[in-house]
């Protein structure tokens, strides 16, 4: 179960803790009303967003971080580190988007138990391909969102996976309205299903590879 911030429907919160493994982002708002079960955190770790979560005394208690076992960081340091200069041209006042936080969230993760990963440039990339075929219109970054669960679908081919609170909205930024048109097209594949006030769909079980 990935669990964006967005709005959880109806009796999602129980279907959502009955999952196997759930996934939250950032400051966990979907903790609450969106369940409270919480394996993993997918962060981002770079630039503003980041050095507000490690500077928050209130980041590291929330009992959503403080129950994961593992912090994703969803932003390769790599990819990132070569999108700075290109930004300084395109978007001058986002000047500390590329600072990178990934040592800092792992040492978080060494003091506390927990296990740190890092999401790879590879699915990003592979993000940005799929993303380019429904020609959106000009952005910095895909979301964590679908970075995320570009990386579950990789990584757990066989895995029923279920997204929740997705609204795909949020910064101009990121590329919400073909985002939204990616996950429709995962969900038409049988890759993924929605949650919904009415409960999980049943789809098709075939599962085409994300990367070709």
């Amino acid at each position: 179960m990935i669990v964006g911030n967005g709005e959880v429907g109806e009796g999602g919160a129980e279907i959502i803790d009955s999952a196997d493994f759930v996934i939250r982002f950032n400051d966990c708002r979907s903790f609450g009303l969106g369940g409270t079960r919480t394996d993993v955190v997918a962060v981002c770790n770079t630039g503003r967003p980041a050095k507000a979560m490690l500077g928050s005394g209130n980041w590291r208690a929330h009992p959503g971080i403080v129950d994961a076992s593992e912090i994703w960081s969803v932003r390769d340091p790599e990819k990132v580190a070569a999108m700075r200069a290109p930004l300084a041209v395109s978007h001058p006042e986002l000047d500390d988007f590329c600072d990178d936080y990934t040592q800092l969230f792992g040492d978080v993760c060494a003091g506390a138990g927990k296990l740190h990963r890092i999401v790879g440039q590879r699915i990003h990339d592979a993000i940005d391909r799929a993303l380019a075929m429904l020609a959106p219109a000009p952005y910095v970054v895909p979301s964590s969102g679908i970075i995320v669960i570009g990386e579950v679908l990789d990584s757990c081919p066989n895995d029923h996976v279920v997204v929740a609170g997705f609204g795909h909205v949020g910064w101009e930024g990121h590329p919400f309205a073909a985002e939204k048109q990616l996950v429709d097209a995962f969900v038409k594949a049988g890759r993924l299903r929605r949650l919904s006030q009415h409960g999980v769909p049943s789809t098709a079980c075939e599962r085409p590879p994300l990367i070709s």
